[in-house]
């Protein structure tokens, strides 16, 4: 459940500071808890950070003046609700490096090099026109470890199974 919150009425420059801290920290604990909340959140908390620049030229609060200004508290990074930011920041960099790092998958037409040895292969999938490219695709076999079944394909020479993922390789010299 998503809920958008607003504040009216005239600010001093403490009370606009202090209420948009609290509100915007509240945002960082509270306002991920949801795929629209995910979204719209941060848009909030940079509308809460125009707003709050436009606290700052605002007047002190004057002496004598009817209310007492609230305690602005401990700037935003100060104050605990920041972990809250900082879990989805750290899983979205965890995500996006993940992605970074994963191999291109072996297709049917790409070229591939072994970085490894005939025993224990390490095969990279490579631009068929790099010097590296040692054999190419033209079979994937998957959800099998049989190198076997690459005789069906006339100019497969070699295959190579990766075990873990269940796929065979069906290659030919490049």
């Amino acid at each position: 459940m998503m809920r958008l919150l607003k504040l009216q009425g005239p600010f001093c420059k403490t009370c606009g500071t202090a209420a948009t801290r609290d509100m915007t920290a509240k945002s960082m604990w509270q306002g991920w808890w949801g795929v629209g909340s995910m979204i719209i959140n941060p848009i909030t908390m940079l509308r809460n950070l125009a707003t709050s620049s436009k606290f700052k030229n605002l007047p002190e609060p004057a002496p004598g003046a009817p209310g007492r200004p609230m305690e602005p508290g401990k700037p935003l990074f100060q104050r605990p609700a920041v972990i809250g930011l900082l879990i989805p920041i750290a899983v979205i960099a965890l995500i996006v490096v993940a992605n970074l790092n994963k191999d291109p998958e072996a297709t049917i037409g790409s070229c591939v090099y072994n970085k490894g040895t005939a025993d224990k292969p390490n095969v990279k999938v490579v631009d068929c026109s790099s010097s590296d490219a040692d054999y190419k695709v033209i079979g994937r076999l998957d959800n099998t470890v049989d190198g076997d079944k690459c005789a069906k394909f006339q100019d497969s020479t070699v295959s190579y199974t990766d075990r873990k993922a269940k796929f065979t390789l069906c290659l030919t010299p490049n």
